[in-house]
C-alpha cells in the first residue's frame, strides 16, 4: 500500500462503487436522521468552490450520523422556477424549460463530484408538474381557508425586469438584480395571510435549536409590539386620525403628527395653499422603495396645512406628511414626540417644530435639551395629572387608561405584512384560480391539478404589468367549474418562494401520486433534524417554510408544526482578495479544476480547513496544496506502518483515544476547521512516535472517512475492512487512557457558564481562547474587553 496516492483513480473507483452499492440504505430497523441542504437554483454559471462549502459540511455531518447506525435522509433537488432562471433564459435566447434542464444537468454532474451520499431517488425539481401539482394544491387549501385573497396595492416595479420586487430586492432605490430605478405600480395581487400566524411564528422560535442571531432576525421581522391606538380629532373637521404608538405614556409630548404620503386623509385635509407642494411630494415618494424611505438619514416632509387635536390636552398640533412613515405599518400615521425619539427630533429640528420633554431621568424639569432622551425611562414631567409617575409603570398602564378615557384602545401591532404571492411573469407555477363573472374567484378542482404551464414561444415580460400568460387565449379562456359559464384563468404566477417553502416535505415521498406526502412517511421521516445553508435565507425562506408547515399541520397533513429542528448557517467562501465571488469580477474559482489537480477529498478538507464554518473566508490556492500534502502523508503513514503489524503500546493507546476524543468533540460542536487541524497534528505525532499498531491506523481511517470519504474508504478496505467504512460504528474514546492528556473546562461570558470545551492539557493559551470563542459562536455579542484563562479550569470572556 506504499504506492503513491492516485486520487483520480481511487475517487472514480469509489464513486462508481457507491452508486452501485449505496452505503445509506433504509432497512426499516434504523432510526432516521434527516440532514438537508438548502437546494440550489440551477444557475447557468454552474457551481464554484463557494457553493461547495455547505454541501461538504452537510455530507460530513450525514456520514457521521450514518456511522452512528442511523438511516440518513440526505436528498438533493432544484429550485428551478422564478426570476433568476427566467432572466437567464431571456439573456441566452433559450426557452426557460430548455436552459433550466441544461443547467440542472451541468450542476448535477458537478454535485456528484462532491462524493456526497445524496439519495438521487428522492431528487426533486420544482418545475416538474408532478411536484408543482402539490404546490398548487397547498394554494387551493389556503384559498378555501381564507388565507389566500386578492388585493390591489402599490408595489415596487422594475421597468427593466418588468416584475414586482419585494422590499428586500430594492437597494438604494434600484433593482438588486439589474440596477434599474424602481418605481411604484398599482397592481392586482394575490396575497397570503401570513399575519394570521404571526404569534405562532414568533412563539415557535423558543423551541428551535437555531443560531440566536437568526431567531432574533425572525423576531424583529415579525415585530410584535404592544401599545395603543389613539384618536386625534382634526381641528375644524369631522374626520379624525388614528395613530398606533408603543409609548402612549408620552402623549403629552406629541407636538406634531406625520402621515404617510399614501394616507387616505392626505388629499382630504390638505389646504388649498399646500396642495401643490403636497401633490409633488407624494409623487416623488411613490418612486421610492419602502426600504429606502425608512433608512434615509435626511428626513423630508411637507405640511398639509391642517391641525390635529391632542386628546389629552386639547393642544393643536400640525399635520405633516413624510415618506419615512409607511402606509402599511400601523395606521400609516404617527404622533411625534421629538424629545424622546431620534427620528422625530431630526424632523422637528429641520422644520423648527416644538420639542417638549415629558420624561426626566431624575424628575427635574429639562430645559433647553440638546439631544433626545431616547431611553425615556424616569419620572413623568409636563404631563398634567401624570406628573411624578414612573415612566416604566405608566408605559404598561397607559394603553388601558387611554381606552378607559375613550381616546382609543389598547392593541398589539406587527411589522409583519401579508405576503405578496403573485408575479407577472411566465416562468412560475400557474395560480390555480378561475375568474367567473358570476361566481367570482373559484379554485381549480383538485382532481384537475396541476394546471400546466403552457409551452409558448413568447415568454418575455410585458410592459403593462400583465403576465405573458394573459396573451394566450386558448389557455386563458375556460369554463367555471361551479356554474359552467365562460370564465378566465388567473394569469399571474407564483413566486420562486412557493416551491421552496415546502420542498423538504416532498423528498421523503417524492413519487406519491395521491398525496403531498403520506402521513405514514411524514410520521416516520419528518421533520428535518438538521438544515444547513446560507444566512441570506435567515428571514424570508425560513419564515415562509415555517408558515407553510404550520398551515399543513392545521389541516391535518402533518403532526408537527416546525419544519427544521436545528439550523446551521455556513459562511461564504470569498474570492482570493476577500471579495464575493462573481463571474463578472472574474474571481470565480472552479471546483472542476481543483478536483482534477488535487482530488475531491483534498477540496473537501480544504473547504473545511479554510476557517470556522460559520464565518466568511477568503480562498487561497496555496491552502489546498497544503491539505493535499497532508492527505498524501496520511496515506503513506498508514501504508507503511500497517504492513509492519506493530503491537499496541501505552503511547499508541493515548494517541488513538486522544484523536477519537478530539475529532468527536470538534465535529459535534461544528468546529470543523479545527477538526482538520487535529488530524494534521495527530499525523505528526504518529509519524514522530512510529510503530503505530493496526487498530490505531484503522481507527484513523474511520475518523477521517466523513471528511475525506474516498481515501478513508480505500484505507479501510486495504487495512482489512470487509464492509464499507461507513457501516462501521463510530469509535468511542477510552477517556481513562487519555485522562492526563485532555481536560474539560468551562467557558464563561461575564462569569456566567455558557458552554464547555475539551482541550489537550498542553494547549497554548491563545488556542484555548480561540477554541472557547468558537464554542460560543454567535452567542458572544458585544465588545470583548478581556479574555481570562485559568489553566485547566475556565475561560472567562468579559464583554460590554
Amino acid at each position: 500500500m506504499t504506492e503513491p496516492y492516485n486520487h483520480l483513480e481511487i475517487e472514480e473507483k469509489w464513486r462508481r462503487n457507491w452508486e452501485e452499492n449505496p452505503v445509506n440504505v433504509n432497512d426499516g430497523k434504523k432510526s432516521k436522521y434527516y440532514c438537508l441542504d438548502m437546494f440550489p437554483y440551477p444557475s447557468g454559471a454552474g457551481l464554484h468552490v463557494g457553493h461547495w462549502r455547505g454541501y461538504v459540511i452537510s455530507d460530513v455531518w450525514s456520514r457521521y450520523q450514518l456511522m452512528h447506525g442511523k438511516y440518513v435522509i440526505h436528498p438533493m433537488g432544484w429550485d428551478a422556477f422564478g426570476l433568476p432562471a427566467e432572466n437567464y433564459a431571456i439573456k441566452t435566447g433559450q426557452h426557460p424549460s430548455v436552459s433550466t434542464a441544461a443547467n440542472i444537468a451541468g450542476i448535477k454532474k458537478q454535485v456528484k463530484q462532491i462524493g456526497a451520499i445524496y439519495d438521487w431517488d428522492m431528487e426533486l425539481n420544482t418545475t416538474d408538474p408532478a411536484f408543482y401539482r402539490w404546490t398548487q394544491w397547498i394554494f387551493v387549501q389556503m384559498f378555501k381557508k381564507g388565507l389566500a385573497y386578492e388585493k390591489e396595492m402599490p408595489l415596487n416595479w422594475c421597468p427593466n425586469c418588468k416584475a414586482v420586487l419585494a422590499n428586500e430586492e430594492v437597494v438604494n432605490g434600484k433593482c438588486e438584480r439589474c440596477g434599474a430605478e424602481v418605481t411604484k405600480k398599482n397592481l392586482r395581487q394575490w396575497m397570503l395571510k401570513i399575519t394570521a400566524y404571526a404569534d405562532r411564528l414568533l412563539e415557535g422560535l423558543d423551541s428551535l435549536d437555531w443560531p440566536d442571531k437568526v431567531k432574533k432576525m425572525q423576531s424583529e421581522w415579525i415585530g410584535r409590539s404592544y401599545g395603543a391606538e389613539v384618536n386625534f380629532g382634526l381641528a375644524g373637521r369631522e374626520e379624525s386620525i388614528t395613530v398606533y404608538t408603543t409609548r402612549p405614556d408620552t402623549l403629552w409630548g406629541a407636538t406634531f403628527m406625520v402621515l404617510s404620503p399614501e394616507h387616505a386623509l392626505v388629499p382630504v385635509i390638505t389646504s388649498p395653499e399646500q396642495t401643490a407642494a403636497v401633490e409633488a411630494y407624494c409623487a416623488d415618494a411613490a418612486n421610492k422603495s419602502n426600504v429606502d424611505r425608512v433608512q434615509a438619514k435626511d428626513k423630508t416632509g411637507v405640511w398639509t396645512g391642517a391641525y390635529a387635536v391632542n386628546p389629552l390636552n386639547n393642544a393643536k398640533v400640525p399635520v405633516w406628511i413624510s415618506d419615512y412613515v409607511l402606509a402599511d405599518y400601523g395606521t400609516g400615521a404617527i404622533m411625534c414626540v421629538p424629545a424622546h425619539d431620534e427620528r422625530d427630533w431630526d424632523f422637528a429640528k429641520k422644520f423648527d417644530l416644538p420639542i417638549i420633554p415629558v420624561i426626566s431621568p431624575d424628575g427635574n424639569d429639562m430645559q433647553n435639551i440638546t439631544e433626545p432622551y431616547v431611553t425615556a425611562v424616569g419620572t413623568m414631567i409636563n404631563s398634567g395629572s401624570w406628573n411624578g409617575m414612573k415612566s416604566e409603570k405608566l408605559k404598561k398602564e397607559a394603553p388601558a387608561i387611554i381606552e378607559k378615557l375613550g381616546y382609543g384602545k389598547k392593541t398589539v401591532n406587527y411589522k409583519l405584512r401579508d405576503w405578496v404571492f403573485s408575479r407577472q411573469r411566465y416562468w412560475g407555477e400557474p395560480i390555480p384560480i378561475i375568474h367567473c363573472p358570476h361566481c367570482g374567484a373559484v379554485p381549480v378542482p383538485e382532481d384537475q391539478l396541476p394546471v400546466m404551464l403552457p409551452n409558448v414561444e413568447s415568454y418575455q415580460p410585458t410592459d403593462n404589468g400583465e403576465s405573458p400568460l394573459a396573451a394566450i387565449d386558448d389557455w386563458v379562456n375556460t369554463t367555471c367549474p361551479c356554474c359552467g359559464a365562460p370564465a378566465k384563468r388567473e394569469t399571474n404566477t407564483m413566486p420562486q418562494w412557493a416551491g421552496s417553502s415546502w420542498y423538504f416535505l416532498r423528498y421523503v415521498d417524492a413519487h406519491n401520486e395521491d398525496a403531498l406526502v403520506s402521513r405514514e412517511k411524514a410520521d416516520a421521516f419528518l421533520p428535518v433534524d438538521m438544515y444547513i445553508g446560507g444566512v441570506e435565507h435567515a428571514v424570508l425562506h425560513l419564515l415562509y417554510s415555517r408558515f407553510y408547515t404550520k398551515f399543513l399541520h392545521d389541516i391535518g397533513a402533518l403532526d408537527f408544526d416546525e419544519p427544521f429542528q436545528r439550523l446551521f448557517n455556513q459562511g461564504m467562501i470569498l474570492g482570493p482578495k476577500g471579495i464575493k465571488m462573481s463571474k463578472s469580477l472574474g474571481n470565480v474559482v472552479s471546483p472542476d479544476d481543483m478536483i482534477r489537480d488535487y482530488g475531491c477529498d483534498s477540496l473537501r478538507m480544504y473547504e473545511l480547513f479554510i476557517g470556522p464554518p460559520q464565518q466568511d473566508a477568503a480562498w487561497d490556492d496555496r491552502g489546498i496544496d497544503g491539505v493535499n500534502r497532508f492527505l498524501r502523508r496520511f496515506w503513506n503513514l498508514c501504508g507503511e506502518q500497517y504492513a509492519q503489524d506493530y503491537p499496541e503500546t501505552a503511547e499508541t493507546l493515548r494517541i488513538r483515544n486522544g484523536l477519537i476524543a478530539d475529532i468527536t468533540d470538534r465535529l459535534t460542536r461544528f468546529n470543523l476547521n479545527t477538526a482538520v487541524s487535529a488530524f494534521m497534528e495527530c499525523t505528526n505525532r504518529m509519524a514522530a512516535a512510529g510503530n503505530m499498531d493496526r487498530k490505531t491506523l484503522r481507527t484513523a481511517a474511520q475518523l477521517i472517512a466523513p471528511f475525506a470519504p474516498h481515501i478513508g474508504e480505500e484505507l479501510w478496505q486495504r487495512m482489512g475492512g470487509t464492509d464499507s467504512v461507513f457501516h462501521s460504528r463510530w469509535p468511542e474514546a477510552d477517556l481513562e487512557a487519555i485522562r492526563e492528556d485532555v481536560k474539560e473546562i468551562a467557558v464563561q461570558v461575564n462569569g456566567k457558564l455558557r458552554g464547555k470545551i475539551t482541550i489537550p492539557v498542553d494547549m497554548a493559551k491563545e488556542e484555548v481562547i480561540a477554541e472557547a470563542r468558537r464554542e460560543l459562536d454567535d452567542r458572544l455579542t458585544g465588545t470583548v474587553v478581556k479574555e481570562i484563562y485559568v489553566p485547566g479550569k475556565i475561560v472567562n470572556i468579559v464583554v460590554k
